[in-house]
């Protein structure tokens, strides 16, 4: 029996997606493309789902669009301009309304990339690499990666990047503030549950809420952005009520001395 593209495992309030073809590097075939888009569809409806985490299976995370299947040597494939063009995958993650937590365990090039920078943050492996190979391909990007690349590195290590095709390594891509953290292997997926459990401790309204605030606001200017949360913030603050506040006032204090030690 033919294992799935995609493996979707949920406890907890966690929902873990993996990707499944470690054979072809967890390359993006159609069928996978059209997995992740349906996961994500799905999770949005499940309210006991409160945080994602996405990870490849084998020593890839995700090796991009499968050439193969674009270059026509794949029954019914060689549809490159509908493959690049179809950012359904990145809309339906950047639709989802709650956090999602990239677990880097290896390659994740070109689309792979796309894919990461579509998370809200990014945990990788000690065997995490990263490289746009669009130029060498011959195709542009059409997922966000030459956008969203320059904001989060700078424009002239972006640059570097996308115009030579290097491969980053994860200690460079934390340097850079590409990712977040760099663990060992065995450490990765237990540092991503431990992220997750401790954001699934957040009020889930109020989570939601930011994520989104944070996301509208990088796509503006700095000036609106600021008047975007001030409108929110009130809108927000005009459903809070004091015995609530109250409430996760006490689960503050308790979490601070947990952490703090006093």
């Amino acid at each position: 029996m033919t294992e799935p593209v995609l493996l979707v495992e949920k406890s907890d309030g966690i929902a873990t997606l993996t990707l499944n073809r470690p054979a072809k590097l967890n390359a993006l075939s159609r069928e996978l493309r059209a997995a992740i888009k349906e996961a994500f569809q799905t999770l949005a409806d499940d309210a006991d789902v409160g945080v994602v985490i996405l990870t490849g299976a084998g020593r890839a995370f995700c090796a991009g669009l499968d050439l193969k299947e674009l270059g026509g040597e794949a029954p019914g494939t060689g549809d490159p301009v509908g493959a690049i063009s179809d950012g359904d995958i990145v809309r339906a993650m950047h639709r989802f309304d709650r956090p999602i937590l990239g677990a880097i365990n290896g390659v994740a090039v070109t689309g792979g990339f796309e894919l990461a920078l579509a998370c809200d943050l990014l945990i990788a492996s000690t065997e995490a690499r990263f490289a746009d190979t669009h130029a060498r391909v011959g195709i542009l990007p059409g997922w966000g990666l030459s956008q969203k690349l320059p904001r989060l590195v700078g424009i002239h290590r972006a640059k570097e990047l996308s115009f030579t095709g290097n491969y980053l390594s994860a200690s460079q891509a934390e340097a850079w503030g590409l990712v977040n953290r760099v663990v060992s292997p065995g450490e990765l997926l237990p540092t991503c549950a431990s992220l997750a459990r401790d954001m699934l401790s957040c009020d889930p309204r109020t989570l939601r809420s930011y994520k989104r605030l944070i996301d509208d606001g990088f796509a503006r200017s700095f000036g609106d952005g600021v008047h975007l949360e001030t409108e929110r913030s009130r809108a927000h603050a005009e459903q809070l009520t004091p015995d609530a506040i109250a409430a996760r006032r006490a689960g503050i204090q308790a979490r601070g001395r947990t952490q703090t030690g006093g």
